[in-house]
């Protein structure tokens, strides 16, 4: 029987917390993984087990450490990703799903908990469109990133003076602009449309930038309807939930931009919640715009789902049923 031998990782303190995990549960992940043990005798981490398992988890572990040396915040999502990474681990899962390469992570902003970049070969690439067109359709299911990049993105060229708004939109109560009703100003009337988009911002920006920018309307938020007659000039545009777009609503957004403005439209198609699915105004603008010059496209799937690992696997069941 062979002997079972140890591999030491020379990693700095802090290194080691991140790589390990709040509770320790990455090395949980590691070690359920590969059939390892990993200790942390001090100065670095010591993993126990045979040859081929040792080097799979020392493999992730030394991603997981570049990935802190480079000032990324290590999400689980992170550690879920590489230890399934074929050129990683030498397994033969499918294709490669998992993080791309550091050296294409394509930072966007430094957040409040650390850079926030592409985590996958997706978000990458959607990365990619977004600094090469002024019109980007980022389409894919929920946890994929398409709004959180965007609103990366979009903070990135305000801090850096791009642009002198951010602008946020989306359609609202089923497409529909029944707002009248609500309580409060066009704020609190539209807000809770929006929840998922001021929590990006603040945990981009923080509450207290947050709320000066707010004030200063270098960041706005308005509901389609209001949006109508506007020329929108060195502002960043996002146009979330845009599968609830009708079509002349989807045109009047676009018709808005105006000089040194940039655009991103999200949504996915799956979840149309209109009375007529062939009225989606983003399904319509992204097969008739697809060829137009300035016009990007991105497509992420479930593989790119940064969320809980069950969220892919339920879209994935979904869009089995719907192609069946």
């Amino acid at each position: 029987m062979a002997a079972v031998k140890d591999d030491f990782i020379s990693l700095t303190d802090p290194c080691v917390l991140a790589v390990v995990g709040p509770s320790e549960r990455y090395l949980a992940m590691i070690e359920g993984a590969f059939k390892v043990l990993v200790e942390m005798p001090g100065g670095g981490l010591v993993i126990s087990g045979d040859a081929r398992a040792r080097q799979k988890a020392k493999a992730v572990i030394v991603a997981l450490a570049d990935m802190y040396d480079q000032g990324v915040d290590i999400a689980e999502a992170d550690v879920r990703r590489l230890i399934n990474q074929p050129q990683l681990t030498g397994g033969k899962s499918e294709k490669p799903q998992s993080a791309v390469p550091l050296d294409q992570r394509n930072t966007i902003v430094m957040g409040r908990h650390g850079a926030i970049a592409a985590k996958t070969a997706g978000q990458a690439a959607y990365i990619h469109e977004l600094t090469t067109n002024d019109l980007v359709f980022a389409l894919g299911p929920a946890g994929s990133g398409k709004t959180f990049l965007a609103v990366a993105h979009g903070v990135s060229l305000l801090l850096k003076g791009a642009v002198d708004k951010l602008i946020i939109t989306r359609p609202a109560v089923e497409a529909g602009e029944r707002l009248g009703f609500l309580p409060g100003d066009l704020n609190e009337k539209i807000d809770p449309y929006l929840t998922p988009i001021w929590g990006a911002l603040d945990d981009i920006l923080g509450p207290q930038l947050l709320a000066k920018k707010r004030e200063t309307r270098e960041i706005e938020v308005a509901p389609l309807a209001y949006m109508r007659g506007r020329t929108l000039s060195y502002a960043y545009v996002i146009i979330d939930e845009a599968q609830n777009t009708t079509r002349m609503q989807m045109k009047m957004i676009l018709t808005r931009l105006g000089e040194g403005s940039k655009m991103v439209v999200t949504g996915d198609p799956s979840q149309i919640d209109l009375p007529n699915r062939g009225d989606s105004g983003l399904v319509h603008a992204v097969h008739l715009l697809d060829q137009v010059e300035g016009v990007g496209k991105a497509e992420l799937k479930a593989e790119d789902i940064v969320r809980h690992a069950l969220v892919a696997r339920i879209v994935r069941a979904y869009d089995n049923e719907y192609k069946s």
